[in-house]
């Protein structure tokens, strides 16, 4: 007695109702992306651009090899499956001298290819190199003069200060197309990144410190400037216009920011370095000389001594009879604490203070007595006490030059 079972036929209408929905899901899936403004993609400065092909000819080079594996392995897995009995078996071969010329040459191109556009982008991109273009065969015109600007990150905020104009703007930055542009780029208190992903990659702004980026933008526009280095709590909001303008567009920017009635001085500035968030954009129709140095110098208060002041101190071997004053004159990290204006941020343990902040986040619970000694919390509360003595050791003896 033979028993024969049913044979299993495919449900065409299940594999093209199948179809569809696969179908149907990357339509969709395509029709969302569509929305997507990839920026980074699609830029509108010479920098961006080249920094874009960087970008897609550094992906394609390494897919000559991702790729073919990808496709290969499906086409082993087929032809080499156990019901597949045309297929060669052949259990002791080891060695192919053809396929290890194929796996190390291709690689080995591929590697020599990479390094030679990391070396040549690597020069040819620098920010702190002058552009010798604006364009793809447009090199920048013999008369015209780069337009200068200072960036300095606050918090949270980003100021912006025309020294050969004599004007400064907060929160909005503006430029005429097709000139090349010279940043000078620091910070007030912590390390930011200046990022116009259209025009150039990020660029760090960092106290005391000063950064260059020349870049030029080829389209006009609005474009969204960030900071991409976490910098506290009001990071999520440190963003600025940049706009793009024809000549005219800019001599007009200008013109409007010229009647603004506010000067920016050293008390103006005082000011305006406050943290604060999502601060509305400002003009100053002047600047006070030299203030981006002395920000860059960490001296915009008066009686604080600037950086360059403390390098010749150091190249003359220090100042022996004037080093206490000179520490005075040092104090920069704690001139908010004294005046009540301290960022909001987690000092704890290393100061002693727990941390505190104006507002609690959403969707978190409040801190108060209870909270801090709730189980899991881990981190100390303000009733904690001092820092760690292994953090609050001094020298025995005072530093020698």
């Amino acid at each position: 007695m033979h028993s024969t079972s049913p044979s299993i036929q495919p449900n065409s209408n299940r594999l093209s109702v199948g179809k569809v929905v696969r179908l149907l899901a990357v339509l969709s899936g395509s029709a969302w992306l569509a929305g997507c403004d990839l920026i980074v993609m699609n830029p509108a400065g010479d920098v961006a651009v080249q920094q874009r092909n960087l970008i897609i000819a550094s992906t394609a080079l390494m897919l000559l090899v991702i790729v073919p594996v990808i496709a290969l392995t499906f086409v082993f897995a087929w032809r080499y499956r156990a019901t597949n009995t045309d297929a060669t078996y052949d259990p002791d071969w080891h060695h192919s001298t053809q396929l290890e010329v194929v796996i190390w040459t291709v690689p080995l191109l591929i590697i020599i290819a990479l390094g030679a556009m990391t070396w040549i982008s690597t020069h040819t991109l620098d920010p702190y190199r002058p552009l010798s273009r604006i364009a793809p065969n447009q090199p920048v015109p013999a008369d015209v003069k780069p337009l200068s600007v200072e960036v300095v990150a606050l918090d949270w905020k980003w100021l912006f200060i025309y020294p050969e104009l004599g004007i400064a703007s907060v929160n909005e930055m503006a430029a005429p197309a097709n000139v090349p542009i010279t940043f000078r780029i620091t910070s007030s208190s912590v390390w930011n990144t200046f990022y116009v992903p259209a025009m150039a990659g990020m660029i760090y702004a960092m106290p005391g410190m000063q950064t260059k980026l020349h870049a030029v933008m080829n389209q006009e526009g609005d474009f969204t400037g960030i900071s991409g280095q976490y910098s506290g709590s009001g990071f999520s909001r440190m963003n600025f216009k940049f706009r793009s303008l024809n000549q005219q567009g800019f001599d007009e920017w200008v013109a409007k920011v010229r009647s603004a009635t506010g000067p920016l001085d050293r008390n103006v500035y005082t000011e305006l370095e406050k943290p604060s968030e999502a601060v509305p954009i400002q003009h100053y129709g002047t600047v006070e000389g030299g203030l981006f140095d002395a920000i860059l110098g960490l001296c915009v208060a008066p009686g604080q001594m600037c950086v360059h002041e403390m390098h010749h101190i150091d190249r003359m071997g220090g100042s022996s009879e004037g080093s206490e004053e000179n520490r005075k004159r040092l104090d920069y990290d704690n001139r908010r604490l004294e005046r009540g204006e301290e960022p909001s941020g987690a000092t704890f343990p290393a100061s002693g203070r727990a941390p505190r902040s104006p507002e609690e986040p959403q969707g978190v619970m409040p801190r108060g007595d209870d909270n801090a000694n709730r189980p899991g919390s881990g981190q100390p509360g303000a009733g904690s006490g001092p820092a760690p003595s292994q953090l609050n050791t001094q020298p025995n003896e005072p530093h020698r030059h």
